[in-house]
């Protein structure tokens, strides 16, 4: 059946869930004939539905519960399905909307099987994609209106037209849309007190390297209906579009109150690093401690307007995104700046060696964000090789000395507000080479701990420690020349000094190099024993495992003596004498070595020894020839006796 005029059909049909209607009288206008059959060919029909429901197996369509409220300009999809039906699995759908002044007019918005369905007022929107039924299978499908208008507000009919053999059941379902104004605001905080207009501009902020950002921002809507505002701060990189996929979350405050935090933000949010907290009924206020250079960029304040449905579930109705700042951060390696002097040192051996270092630049005080520390660190001359750290002080401002400088009289310490100073009270030849200033800059990081931010080296301090002059000798030589197994051997050390200051001393050491097996590396040299400076002997290990004793037996004249020589201590020894000197600091440095030439070392056999042994061979002979002829003859006397 067809109604007159080009739209009839579309007004009449979702009301006509029993017989063919008769139709209009010639000269009706369609609204005319719809109005007349709600009336009189309609009613029963809705009298008899709940009869026919209840009838096992009916078609049931179903759609969400109402009313639902929804913002003008924003999307929503209402949901339709039907089930218990006969026929074809995959059903068709077409979709009407009762606005609330003309609550009996049947406006055809769009159907799966009619693409001439919707009326005129929403062809275009149709057509352009703005309203548009979406099947999930064959018997659901969703309508999507992706932008929302004042006239879309009424009651919307979900239609199935019917492919069972009989009616029975429904084949409609309806749900009533209210369409809110757009009431919700977001702008960035003012600065300064309340009532106060920011610029139109959004500012630019710079924010020192580890300190807080800090940036505001106001949500209010004043819509009349029962809802709850979710407010988020983002971040964007610098230069890039904003949108929800280049804006990263930097922390949200959900409708409980609950702060989220984004997932780079989430261990900063644990340990009290990031805060986010709502001051008074619209204002919003997120506080970044231990800013990042990572952190720059422009900051957005999103609000989301959430309303529950009738099922119980929540729905956003609303957002809106405002820009609060555009923010740079300071970084501390940026203005950091080293700078040493007095330039070129030349110092005498035992002499005060000071240099100077200033840290300057635009930095933040020391304090709960900020940390510095300051060293010196050395490459000896002529030496290839990493620098190696003298003295420094922490971020606590307590001193340290590196390795090897613990036994000297060195200080390092801050003289003005950016000068630092180190300071060899006794200059020593090993101190030449080429010293730098090293200052590193922390930030505290999530959970209180330091974060290095910067390090700065600066330009290279030449530093020139003249020689003493200290040349030594040694000549060593076993006295007797030859010695035996048993006996004591004697090594003795001549040193000769050329230079020096009054005071020198000498120390001597004893060394003995094992030949090893032809073909393979020979062993490092032994210490056997030896005198320090102080006139205290120190005893090594000896190859034969025999007393050891070491005498200074001269002015300038040591020895060496290994009792009960024995064919282990067999080697190549050595002695090697240096001279050290006594600073006004009374720490001693050597000022020079020498290493005499080797001394071989064999135990001989003793000539007794060589003598006994054959003695001992011939008598042993001897008597065994003996005893072997007093035996035959003896044998021989028995048998000739037995004989007789």
């Amino acid at each position: 059946m067809t109604c007159p005029g080009s739209h009839s059909y579309r007004a009449c049909a979702p009301r006509t869930l029993g017989p063919p209607e008769p139709e209009p009288p010639p000269g009706s206008s369609p609204d005319s004939a719809a109005r007349s059959m709600g009336a009189f060919g309609r009613t029963p029909w809705r009298l008899l539905l709940p009869l026919m429901l209840g009838v096992c197996g009916a078609r049931e369509v179903v759609m969400p519960k109402g009313p639902l409220y929804r913002v003008a300009g924003t999307a929503i999809s209402i949901s339709c399905n039907v089930s218990n039906y006969e026929g074809p699995s995959q059903q068709d759908f077409e979709w009407f909307l009762y606005r609330p002044e003309a609550p009996e007019s049947a406006l055809g918005i769009i159907s799966t099987r009619d693409n001439r369905f919707p009326y005129a007022v929403f062809g275009p929107r149709v057509a352009s994609g703005d309203i548009q039924v979406q099947r999930l299978q064959g018997d659901a499908v969703v309508l999507r209106i992706s932008r929302l208008q004042t006239q879309d507000a009424g009651v919307y009919e979900c239609y199935t037209p019917s492919t069972d053999a009989r009616y029975l059941g429904s084949y409609s379902g309806k749900v009533e849309l209210r369409v809110l104004p757009d009431v919700l605001q977001v702008s960035a905080a003012p600065p300064g007190p309340r009532g106060r207009q920011g610029s139109a501009s959004p500012p630019r902020l710079v924010v020192p390297e580890g300190q807080e950002l800090a940036l505001g921002c106001v949500a209010r809507t004043s819509t009349q209906e029962h809802t709850h505002l979710a407010v988020s701060f983002g971040r964007a990189v610098p230069e890039a579009p904003v949108g929800r996929a280049t804006l990263q979350e930097v922390a949200g405050l959900r409708p409980d109150l609950a702060v989220e935090a984004g997932a780079p933000y989430a261990e900063r949010l644990t340990a009290g690093e990031l805060r986010l907290s709502k001051e008074g009924a619209e204002r919003y206020r997120l506080v970044l401690g231990g800013a990042q250079p990572e952190d720059a960029g422009t900051y957005h304040c999103t609000a989301a307007e959430w309303i529950q449905d009738p099922d119980g579930s929540w729905a956003q109705i609303g957002e809106k995104r405002a820009v609060l700042a555009h923010v740079d951060v300071q970084t501390l390696a940026s203005q950091l700046a080293v700078v040493v002097g007095p330039g070129e040192r030349r110092v005498g051996p035992g002499e005060p060696l000071e240099l100077l270092c200033n840290v300057s630049g635009a930095l933040p005080p020391p304090g709960p964000h900020a940390a510095y520390s300051v060293g010196w660190e050395m490459a000896p001359a002529g030496a290839p090789g990493p620098e190696r750290l003298v003295a420094q002080l922490d971020t606590e401002g307590i001193g340290s000395l590196g390795p090897g400088y613990e036994d000297r009289h060195i200080s390092m310490e801050k003289v003005a507000p950016i000068t630092y100073r180190l300071r060899l009270e006794a200059a020593r030849p090993g101190d030449a080479g080429t010293y730098r200033c090293l200052a590193r800059a922390y930030v505290r990081g999530p959970g209180a701990r330091l974060r290095e931010a910067a390090r700065v080296r600066s330009r290279p301090l030449p530093v020139h420690v003249r020689e003493e002059g200290v040349m030594l000798e040694a000549v060593a030589w076993l006295a007797g020349g030859t010695v035996y197994r048993g006996e004591t051997a004697s090594l003795f050390c001549n040193i000769s000094v050329t230079g020096g200051p009054p005071g020198l001393r000498l120390a001597n050491s004893w060394w003995v190099e094992r030949l090893g097996e032809p073909g393979l590396v020979p062993p490092p040299p032994q210490l056997v024993g030896g005198m320090g400076r102080d006139g205290v002997a120190e005893l090594g290990i000896r190859p034969g495992g025999g007393a050891v004793s070491v005498e200074q037996v001269g002015p300038r004249s040591h020895r060496l003596r290994l009792h009960e020589l024995g064919p282990q201590d067999e080697g190549v020894y050595h002695c090697a004498p240096s001279a050290w000197i006594q600073h006004a600091d009374y720490s001693w440095y050597q000022a020079g070595s020498a290493r005499s030439e080797p001394i071989t070392v064999y135990p001989y056999t003793l000539p007794l020894d060589t003598l006994f042994v054959p003695l001992l061979v011939g008598a042993g002979a001897a008597l065994v020839t003996g005893i072997t002829i007093l035996s035959t003859v003896t044998c021989c006397f028995m048998k000739r006796l037995r004989k007789r």
